[in-house]
C-alpha cells in the first residue's frame, strides 16, 4: 500500500523535472554545447541511427518476453534482470552510453558527450536517491500490504 497525495506527487515531479532542466541548461552552457531539444531524438550520423534502433528493437524484444515470462510465473519468483525497472535501467544507460559514444566519435563539438554523460549521471543519481529514500520521505511504502 502506498499513501500518496496527490498534489505532493505532482509537485514532486515538477521539481524533479526542474532540477534535471537547470542542470542540463547550466552544463550545456558552461561547456558551450548546444541544447537539446525535448521530446526529440537527433542521431549524430546514419550510423548512430541505425544503432539506436537495434538496440531500441533488442530492449524492446527483452521488455516482451520478461512480460511473458511475469505473466505466466509467480511474481516472487521472477528473477531481478527480468524485472521491469531493471530493463528499462539499463536501456537507458545503454542509449545515452551510445549516444555519448557517437558524440565523442562524431560530433562537431568533442564537449557533446561530456554534457551527455553528467546529465546521464545526475538522471541515474536522482532515481536512484529517490528509490532508495522512498522519494526523499515525502511518501511512506507498505510492503506488507502489497
Amino acid at each position: 500500500m502506498i499513501n500518496i497525495e496527490f498534489g505532493t506527487f505532482i509537485l514532486f515531479l515538477i521539481t524533479l523535472v526542474l532540477v534535471i532542466s537547470i542542470f542540463g541548461f547550466a552544463i550545456r552552457k558552461l561547456l558551450g554545447v548546444e541544447r537539446k531539444k525535448w521530446f526529440s531524438y537527433n542521431h549524430i550520423n546514419e550510423r548512430h541511427k541505425k544503432l539506436d534502433w537495434s538496440v531500441r528493437i533488442i530492449f524492446m524484444s527483452l521488455f516482451l518476453i520478461s512480460s511473458y515470462y511475469m505473466i505466466g510465473n509467480d511474481t516472487l519468483g521472477i528473477p531481478w534482470y527480468f524485472e521491469t525497472w531493471f530493463i528499462l535501467i539499463v536501456f537507458f544507460i545503454t542509449s545515452e552510453m551510445l549516444r555519448a559514444f557517437m558524440e565523442w566519435k562524431y560530433a562537431e563539438n568533442k564537449r557533446d558527450f561530456v554534457a551527455t554523460i553528467a546529465e546521464m549521471v545526475l538522471m541515474i543519481s536522482i532515481g536512484f536517491l529517490t528509490i532508495t529514500t522512498d522519494f526523499f520521505g515525502l511518501f511512506i511504502f507498505n510492503f506488507e500490504a502489497i
